[in-house]
């Protein structure tokens, strides 16, 4: 699965708002749509309820938060993890 659908999943999720996502992840909005839709499809379920000017997440899209969450922080130190030189042992993060 591509990590951008997660990362666009929880920035609509925080913003509530396609557009205002898009500008967050500097995409167009039909790009934010058409990766929520993915996601939507390798999921098999809704994430989202759309009412003009009102967007929910459904029972799905509840569920699905920690889960994106901790899969996009494991990729974060799976990333760190092996791109530390071979001599270096530790990593300092602020």
């Amino acid at each position: 699965m591509d990590i951008e659908l997660l990362r666009t999943f929880l920035e609509v999720k925080n913003t509530r708002h396609f557009g205002k996502a898009a500008e967050n992840l500097y995409l167009t909005q039909a790009a934010v749509s058409a990766r929520i839709k993915q996601l939507e499809n390798v999921l098999g379920a809704k994430l989202f309820t759309r009412f003009r000017n009102n967007l929910q997440l459904t029972v799905t899209g509840e569920r699905l938060i920690n889960h994106a969450e901790t899969i996009i922080i494991a990729w974060e130190r799976a990333r760190q993890d092996v791109s530390l030189r071979k001599k270096q042992k530790h990593v300092i993060s602020l």
